[in-house]
């Protein structure tokens, strides 16, 4: 069912916005502050998230909001109204050091359903937006996802979490296996844009876990109205408050999947 308009319009304001505040900051510099060793918080992430909740605020005082700095959520415990899931920079570790790898990030979950999705890199003026049913666009023109049919033939992508120090020979030892089969493996620093490039064809694959929902919501309906496939890391229905994303063409997923529970074994 569609819809109404106002609630893409204004997930693509809302992105806008963000990237515009982004970029004001970024140019002059910000503050740091640590949420733990390795996450970062910065000034522009609270100032873009309240610009947010100030938005929703006004248009849809029903709504709930989920973001990540603030941390007061306004959803209900039944999920019987419709929640922006909102990330004001993902990539901030980027921003923080001037790497120019980042973006807002924006789902409208209705129902238990991501249903819209807008992610804004305002560093290459790139806008990706997707309603469920409706296909997924950049800067307005529609995007697929890669023909790749082999993973010695695709580039993948993945993230590392926060707690990456206590955790590196699980986190590298999976790297290292896809290394060995991939034409190529990155690491952006920004789950948000990976999955879009995934949904752009720029990218085959993309895996990581210990994720937000405000991480992987937006760019994985993006994926999935691109023609791609979604799925935990052992299979499962995509869930993204579960905290972990396997994204592909569809082609290769079938393929990460073994990788990986060869890897690890099965994930429920």
């Amino acid at each position: 069912m569609p819809h109404p308009p106002l609630f893409l319009a204004t997930a693509i304001e809302s992105v806008l916005r963000a990237g515009e505040i982004q970029l004001a900051h970024f140019d002059r510099g910000v503050r740091i502050d640590k949420k733990g060793v390795i996450d970062l918080v910065t000034e522009a992430d609270v100032a873009v998230e309240r610009m947010f909740r100030a938005l929703v605020g006004e248009r849809f005082p029903d709504h709930g909001v989920l973001a990540e700095e603030l941390q007061a959520s306004t959803l209900p415990p039944d999920g019987s109204t419709p929640c922006w899931i909102f990330d004001p920079i993902d990539g901030t570790t980027n921003f923080a050091h001037g790497l120019p790898i980042f973006c807002a990030s924006l789902a409208l979950e209705i129902e238990g359903r991501i249903e819209i999705a807008a992610v804004y890199d305002p560093t290459r003026h790139e806008l990706f937006t997707a309603e469920r049913g409706g296909g997924a666009f950049l800067n307005g023109v529609p995007m697929r996802v890669s023909p790749a049919a082999e993973l010695v033939d695709s580039v993948l992508c993945t993230g590392f979490p926060y707690d990456v120090h206590e955790t590196v020979g699980e986190i590298v030892g999976l790297f290292e296996r896809f290394v060995g089969c991939a034409r190529a493996v990155r690491r952006l620093g920004s789950a948000a844009l990976d999955l879009c490039y995934v949904a752009a064809g720029r990218l085959d694959g993309f895996w990581e876990q210990r994720l937000q929902a405000w991480d992987i919501a937006a760019g994985a309906l993006l994926v999935e109205e691109a023609g791609g496939r979604i799925s935990t890391l052992g299979g499962a229905e995509f869930d993204p408050h579960r905290g972990q994303v396997l994204a592909s063409n569809g082609r290769i997923h079938d393929a990460m999947l073994t990788i990986i529970r060869d890897h690890e074994g099965p994930s429920s």
